[in-house]
């Protein structure tokens, strides 16, 4: 399959496909690192990212400069053993440039029919002129009448007018083209916090999910960080004193919640001992660092293991000696 690169063919019931890229609040790339964390789905497919991206900079880590990686697109998959439809979830943490979307597009469709995707599903984000301490809602959109009526039943907003942008919303609009079904789910943001991430529209997002495709999500490690940045939201609020401000906070104020974050966000058990062994099997091979620093900054706490993980590299630095 051209720019699809198989590493496993899963035996797959009826799947939907779930895919996600970054957006405003993170909501979207939130919500698929979770359900492949929670769900410990593996890695079936990845899309060839050379014709789609290219390298802008350069890096330096020690004081050494290289190109860096391109961006990964990723397909993980599911197999749920209590319900009748299995999940892929396809994870790409960049956006290409949207002048090749067409054929970036064509590459995950052309995968999602070699496995008999049932129906495409992609997240994204809502801006609305409400408070980060009410309730999210959840807003929907379909590629068809009949898909909109077959989901009224859950209750969500139906987004009747507007637009969505990005691949978050591109990509069901080609997959329409191309002869899919398919609907988005947008998690409720509020307008002056589109630069920060959202875990409480990322968890009202998984909880209407849930209920379509008929599962069982803990969302209990992503309510915690909800409630630590909702937290944190207040006190920078109340620090400067601006109450519900107009527009979005400025990029100084959103790293001061992230460096608040990043020194009080308490670790679910389960993503702790994660990172855990990754330092371990980082100790043996350094290669595993790459995906030991994914981790760290997922979670917000670079900052909190920052010497340990700078330590691994000045041991590998001393066992060449």
């Amino acid at each position: 399959m051209e720019g699809i690169k198989i590493i496993k063919r899963p035996k797959l019931k009826d799947p939907y496909l779930v895919v996600a890229w970054p957006g405003m609040g993170e909501v979207a790339l939130k919500s698929a690192q979770y359900l492949v964390e929670t769900f410990k789905a593996e890695v079936c497919a990845q899309l060839l990212a050379d014709e789609f991206f290219y390298p802008t900079s350069s890096s330096v880590q020690g004081g050494i400069l290289n190109l860096p990686e391109l961006p990964y697109g990723k397909f993980y998959y599911w197999k749920n053993k209590s319900g009748k439809n299995d999940l892929v979830i396809f994870i790409s943490n960049a956006q290409p440039d949207l002048s090749g979307a067409e054929l970036y597009c064509a590459r995950i469709l052309a995968y999602a029919k070699s496995i008999k995707a049932k129906t495409l599903i992609s997240i994204a984000a809502m801006p609305q002129p409400v408070e980060h301490t009410q309730d999210a809602n959840v807003w929907i959109t379909a590629t068809s009448a009949d898909l909109i009526n077959s989901l009224k039943k859950y209750n969500l907003s139906i987004l009747a007018d507007g637009q969505i942008s990005g691949m978050n919303g591109l990509f069901l609009g080609i997959a329409k083209k191309e002869g899919f079904e398919g609907f988005c789910l947008l998690g409720e943001i509020p307008l002056y916090t589109i630069q920060i991430e959202n875990p409480k529209a990322s968890c009202v997002v998984l909880e209407a999910l849930a209920k379509i495709l008929e599962v069982r999500i803990d969302l209990s490690s992503l309510l915690t960080q909800a409630h630590i940045m909702e937290d944190e939201i207040n006190k920078l609020l109340d620090y400067l004193k601006l109450g519900t401000p107009l527009g979005p906070i400025g990029e100084e104020e959103i790293e001061k919640i992230k460096k608040s974050l990043s020194q009080i966000t308490k670790l679910p058990g389960s993503v702790k001992e994660k990172i855990d062994a990754l330092f371990n099997q980082a100790k043996t091979d350094i290669s595993r660092a790459k995906e030991l620093k994914l981790e760290l900054d997922k979670w917000n706490v670079y900052k909190e293991y920052e010497d340990k993980f700078l330590d691994l590299f000045k041991k590998k630095k001393d066992n060449s000696n």
